[in-house]
């Protein structure tokens, strides 16, 4: 199988970019840009961290894919390495460095990559609650064993499942798939959004009695209904 020039995931509060070590970094950059570029409210406002692998980058590359993405609006915010020429030039340029086997924002007890091996789609779990502040970007879908609190937002490019209090702000299907959907046991989101729809919860929904619902897009608009299998 022929290597990917770019895999992302999402990792706490950002995203973790890792780019081939053997392509051309013309072509790998050019790639990224256009990902970007795509899907760009799912990489809105998120931190990236890059892994370079054992690639050496020089400063002037560096420089250059810290300048593209700055034109974005994306911060990059810590380099991973084993190249001592891309730890030095990442340090020339002010930035954060780390070894491939520590990712910085990476909490084992609270987020969880998973692959589902029938359609091969990758999904984010996280075992706790997300508190007022935190966001999650995930390229792949996104189950959180736990409430989502006000404050709190969650964008993916696939479904949303909420296994608890949906409170804060949920964009599925970031990159325009309009057949993703959210599901909660108790659904009253600050906003909901599904590729290019917006919602909110009614103000009177939060003195009904919760029970689980899912969230779709029907005929042009986003339809909340019961939640069953």
């Amino acid at each position: 199988m022929a290597e990917q020039m770019v895999v992302i995931k999402g990792i706490k509060d950002g995203l973790l970019v890792s780019l081939s070590v053997s392509e051309e970094w013309q072509a790998i950059t050019t790639d990224l840009a256009a990902r970007i570029d795509q899907q760009s409210s799912f990489f809105a406002g998120a931190r990236i961290t890059i892994d370079l692998g054992e690639r050496p980058v020089p400063k002037h590359e560096l420089s250059s894919l810290k300048a593209l993405l700055e034109r974005r609006g994306l911060s990059l915010w810590t380099v991973l390495s084993d190249s001592q020429t891309t730890i030095e030039a990442a340090q020339a340029l002010d930035l954060k460095t780390s070894t491939i086997n520590r990712i910085p924002g990476r909490d084992e007890s609270e987020g969880t990559e998973t692959t589902s091996e029938e359609e091969g789609t990758v999904g984010l779990m996280i075992r706790r609650t997300l508190r007022s502040g935190r966001t999650i970007h995930s390229a792949g879908h996104v189950i959180v064993l736990g409430d989502v609190n006000p404050g709190a937002q969650i964008v993916a490019t696939g479904d949303v499942i909420v296994w608890g209090k949906l409170r804060g702000s949920v964009h599925a299907g970031a990159d325009g798939d309009e057949s993703a959907v959210v599901c909660a046991l108790d659904m009253t989101p600050t906003q909901l959004r599904i590729a290019r729809y917006i919602t909110t919860s009614p103000p009177d929904k939060r003195r009904r009695q919760p029970k689980p619902e899912m969230a779709s897009v029907r005929q042009g608009q986003i339809i909340v209904e019961a939640w069953t299998n």
